[in-house]
């Protein structure tokens, strides 16, 4: 097989420095990571010079530098090399190691021996010791030496791996091998029973960390075809080395194959410190290093995933269907890939570093996974806004609206919940859960607290609308019956609020007692309504009891305004305008929405005020005490009086003096109406009128022309009468009055002269033929004074004048 296909690559310079860049290169090269535990490490040691690399190349196809016997024996192999084993699986990896007992190192070849024995045991499944045959049964062999190194640094190791080895007889003689076995496994145990040992291995046998093997091979330079032979013989038993019965079959603490390189680099560390190498201490740190930085690989995969940051995007703004199952998907991959990975590793490591990747990505997600849950939370809470909504305007009962609500709304939350919940966590979504609860209670009681108020608020217009405007009508017509009006009024309508305000209560599915203070409250608004209008009402007492006085003073029983013509009684009129005054002022005086206790103000006040003003009021005794004097009506609390006593007094002492005008103003009236009506001379003027004028009468009597003289010059005087307007000109005084008479008189004849010269030619003008006979005179004459009287009957009817020809 191809030798350049083994990746030969030294592993550790002959000064003792391990290569790190050159093993991790091998270990791409030949792709060691994905072998897991599945491969073998396979060393080789022996004395300088023995054919270690000729056998290793022969033996696993491998291209180690070869000693050039023509050359002379000289050191070939420095420091430590490694190789990969062609055509044989598992993966096998071979080690070949510095030859000891050679004079290049001089005195520092015992502790370089040492040094990358102990290193061969550590890391090796299979130790192949190369020995020459002559040297079995010989005290000082070259090998001797070698297994007491062997087994000294076999001791440093705390709790050694069980390592085959297999001992390689080289150049064998004739001598079978039945015969030089058992010689050389004595030799053995004599070594080991020779090495000193810690006190907890003192009766440890060899087989309890060695398995031990031997083969014999013929001489390659002698019997090179029998050498082949008998050498792919010997590599059969290398396939499938680490099976159960191969020669590596019961190996212990194998570290997995992607942390070989860290794991050989620390052994090497330790052992060049010169400290005792604690072969699981190092497994588990070896797992921790390796474990840990595949963890940091996938968290840093993880949060470069493009599918991860689309999601994590994605959910900030809006929520995202099936959000649980693709993160879950997501976490499980790259959980799932560590995990193959790390699968090799020591398993509390591996364990507690997954838990640790996953905390760390539980971590990283846990923001995405809030912000859909609280989609989630705002989202329902939302629709529950809606269908509650909707359900309030369908007519359905608050209660059941909101439990139907809040019951539908919690499993469209529990069913989106479980659309985003993450497989792997264990996250607890009641808090949420909780959250919303709280929303959705808070937002019932906005709702409830409205509805509630706007109900209440309706309640009250309707008892507003159905008491300020009767109550108001109540106190203006106040009398006797005012408040138990009231009363009636208010029971009534405050049943019928409370009737529909209960009902309508009752969708709410409150307690009874919050029920009741409800409609305590809506009756106490209703007796404040009442109570609040009849303060207003009581702070413009004073201008009703003016409007009922002037009503009642100014008016007559049919509401027509009252005409002052001498006949009324003025003093009776005052006295029923000022009690029925009076009355309004008891009224208002007092709020009875409870009883009548108040009923005895009325009595109190006619005492006081109107009687006290009659004629009897001076007969009661000086020292009798005034009932007005006090800030407080009797039997009724300060918080139901509405006018005090005293200021009852101030405002009737106010009305009276604002109405005195209007009485004083009805007594002129009728006296000047008295003046007006009046035309007749006195009874004593009448009679001496009569003595006086008999003679002239009796002249009258005889000569009955006089009287048609007499008549006409009444008809002209009655006409110059109402044509002056003499009645209306003296009412503004006599010296006014004949003023404006005296310049008025004389126009007022002229104008009389001409209409009845203007009548007179419009009459010859209609009658050419006429003669100027006496009776044409005459008839003319009757025609003018019969039109004149006319008129003048008109005006003393009270129509105003007209020219006594206007008509003809």
């Amino acid at each position: 097989m191809d030798s350049e296909a083994c990746c030969s690559t030294q592993l550790i310079d002959g000064d003792g420095t391990f290569n790190i860049s050159g093993v991790e290169k091998f270990m791409k090269e030949v792709k060691l990571a994905e072998c897991g535990l599945s491969y073998a490490v396979v060393s080789i040691m022996g004395p300088q010079s023995s054919g270690k690399s000729t056998l290793l190349n022969n033996l696993f196809n491998t291209n180690f530098k070869e000693m050039d016997a023509f050359k002379g024996r000289s050191q070939t192999t420095k420091g430590i090399w490694m190789a990969r084993c062609t055509g044989i699986e598992p993966c096998t990896l071979v080690m070949d190691l510095e030859g000891t007992d050679g004079r290049e190192r001089g005195e520092d070849d015992t502790a370089f021996e040492k040094q990358s024995a102990l290193f061969a045991l550590a890391v090796s499944d299979i130790v192949l010791i190369n020995m020459w045959c002559h040297d079995i049964g010989r005290e000082q062999a070259a090998n001797k030496p070698l297994l007491k190194t062997v087994f000294q640094v076999m001791m440093r190791l705390f709790s050694p791996r069980k390592t085959t080895l297999l001992f390689v007889i080289r150049d064998k003689t004739r001598t079978p091998l039945e015969n030089l076995e058992p010689v050389l496994r004595e030799d053995i145990q004599k070594i080991w029973d020779s090495v000193p040992k810690p006190l907890a291995h003192k009766e440890t046998p060899l087989s309890e960390f060695f398995n031990v093997e031997v083969v014999a091979l013929s001489s390659y330079e002698e019997k090179e075809e029998q050498f082949k032979e008998q050498v792919a013989n010997l590599r059969q038993r290398f396939h499938q080395s680490i099976a159960p019965g191969g020669l590596a079959g019961d190996r212990r603490g194998v570290v997995p194959a992607s942390g070989f390189a860290f794991s050989s680099e620390h052994i090497w560390k330790v052992i060049k410190e010169n400290k005792d190498l604690d072969l699981p201490a190092h497994k588990v740190m070896v797992a921790t290093v390796r474990c840990e930085e595949i963890a940091n690989e996938k968290y840093a995969s993880f949060v470069a995933n493009e599918d991860w940051c689309q999601l994590e995007e994605a959910v900030q703004s809006d929520p995202i269907p099936g959000f649980g199952k693709k993160l879950s998907s997501l976490l499980d991959t790259f959980l799932s890939e560590y995990d193959a990975e790390a699968t090799y590793f020591d398993e509390g490591v591996r364990s507690a570093k997954q838990k640790q990747l996953q905390e760390k990505l539980f971590q990283l997600v846990q923001p995405a996974f809030q912000s859909a849950l609280g989609h989630i939370r705002s989202r329902t809470l939302d629709r529950l806004k809606v269908s509650f909504d909707k359900a309030l305007i369908g007519g359905e009962r608050f209660a059941v609206a909101a439990n139907n609500c809040i019951g539908s709304s919690m499993v469209q939350f529990d069913e989106a919940c479980a659309d985003v919940v993450i497989e792997q966590t264990n996250w607890d979504t009641s808090k949420v859960r909780e959250k919303l609860l709280r929303d959705i209670d808070a937002h019932i009681a906005t709702v409830r607290a409205t509805k509630i108020s706007e109900l209440t608020s309706s309640f009250e217009e309707k008892l507003k609308q159905a008491l300020s405007g009767p109550v108001e009508a109540l106190l203006d017509g106040a009398n006797s019956d005012t408040w138990s009006s009231i009363r009636n009024l208010l029971r009534r309508e405050t049943e019928s609020a409370v009737s529909g305000f209960s009902a309508a209560l009752t969708g709410f599915d409150m307690d009874e007692e919050t029920r009741q203070n409800m409609i305590l409250s809506l009756e106490d608004y209703a007796r404040g309504l009442v109570e609040g209008k009849a303060r207003e009402e009581a702070g413009r007492v004073l201008i009703r009891m003016k409007d009922r006085f002037t009503m009642l003073f100014s008016h007559d029983s049919d509401s027509m305004p009252r005409v002052w013509t001498g006949k009324e009684d003025i003093r009776a009129i005052t006295k029923t305008a000022r009690s029925a005054s009076l009355k309004l002022l008891s009224v208002m005086a007092a709020i009875r929405l409870d009883d009548d206790n108040a009923d005895n103000i009325e009595k109190v006040l006619a005492v006081a005020l109107v009687d006290s003003s009659s004629g009897s009021a001076g007969t009661r005794s000086i020292t009798m005490v005034d009932p007005l004097a006090s800030s407080s009506w009797e039997q009724v609390s300060s918080s139901k009086t509405l006018i005090t006593p005293v200021q009852c007094k101030s405002l009737w002492r106010q009305f009276k003096t604002e109405t005195e005008y209007s009485v004083s103003q009805a007594i002129s009236a009728q006296e000047a109406n008295k003046r007006n009506n009046n035309w007749l001379p006195p009874p004593w003027a009448i009679a001496a009128l009569v003595i006086l004028g008999f003679n002239e009468f009796m002249t009258l009597l005889r000569n009955p022309l006089y009287l048609g003289v007499i008549f006409v010059g009444f008809l002209l005087l009655k006409a110059l009468w109402v044509q002056l307007d003499v009645s209306g000109e003296f009412r503004n005084g006599a010296l006014p009055g004949i003023i404006s008479l005296s310049s008025k008189f004389i126009p007022t004849i002229m104008n009389l002269m001409k209409k009845l010269a203007e009548e007179g030619q419009n009459g010859a003008a209609n009658n050419p033929q006429r003669t100027s006979s006496r009776n044409s005179y005459n008839e003319g004459r009757a025609v003018v004074s019969s039109s004149a009287s006319s008129n003048v009957t008109a005006l003393d009817n009270g129509t105003e004048y007209a020219s006594p020809l206007k008509d003809e």
